[in-house]
């Protein structure tokens, strides 16, 4: 699946691609992205497992979060997702299987209506947000893992085979019992940026050194092209969707 955009934001052009992958390890792809052509407003979700529950999860987070965001505040998108939660944890009560998935959006906003471009990003779970300027990449999200936690406090080291176990033990996801509130954050945008949303089949499969090299090469869909390539040639051990962002004036 591909699509792209292009949106103002403040004084920015913003061009857009997205594409996904299927990759062999999965039967189906059980990621979920959606681009929209109207207004500045980019997601990828990532279901739990390898089942219905994971499929309808990412289904109603992508399709709730699309139409409900209407309104950027931060307090608006909190109760989004609190929505998300409580519609993955209704269809979950009809399923057998795992029910669950990360969410993390992108959409614009002015700066306190002074023109600066910003965009405003909505996190639940390990999927990513980058951001390449002037050449250095940085993670802009937090993984809501035990394993990041782990890394993060000393408990292990990368290598560590615990690392990669607590990695898939995720401290927050869309259709969570406890419904934990996203992370929300505002990313003020320069000409040049490059910004890419992806699962964990994108940062899991590929090092940074690639990320970065790949993200800043060609236009938006190429860029897109090239990393979800590059995750097949990595193994395509997992299902893998990436959105490439690039911020022109």
């Amino acid at each position: 699946m591909s699509a792209e955009a292009s949106w103002r934001i403040g004084a920015c052009r913003v061009v857009a691609a997205a594409g996904s992958v299927t990759g062999v390890r999965y039967d189906r792809n059980y990621d979920v992205l959606h681009l929209a052509a109207d207004r500045p407003l980019a997601i990828v979700a990532d279901g739990m497992g390898a089942g219905e529950g994971s499929a309808a999860a990412g289904r109603l987070a992508v399709e709730t979060f699309a139409t409900r965001c209407a309104d950027p505040a931060p307090a608006a998108l909190r109760g989004v997702v609190a929505e998300v939660h409580s519609l993955v944890r209704d269809k979950a009560r009809t399923l057998s299987d795992l029910t669950g998935c990360t969410l993390t959006a992108v959409t614009g906003v002015d700066g306190d209506g002074g023109g600066e471009a910003a965009v405003r990003i909505v996190q639940l779970g390990d999927s990513r947000a980058y951001r390449l300027r002037a050449g250095l990449l940085e993670l802009l999200t937090v993984d809501h893992t035990v394993a990041w936690l782990g890394l993060v406090h000393g408990w292990y080291a990368a290598a560590d085979p615990q690392a990669q176990a607590d990695g898939y033990r995720l401290t927050r996801y869309a259709g969570h019992p406890d419904r934990p509130d996203p992370d929300v954050l505002d990313v003020p945008l320069r000409p040049g940026d490059r910004l890419l949303l992806c699962t964990d089949g994108v940062s899991g499969q590929l090092g940074y050194q690639q990320l970065a090299r790949l993200l800043g090469e060609g236009r938006p869909a190429a860029a897109v092209r090239a990393l979800l390539d590059a995750t097949l040639a990595a193994g395509g051990q997992d299902n893998a969707t990436a959105i490439v962002l690039a911020v022109t004036q």
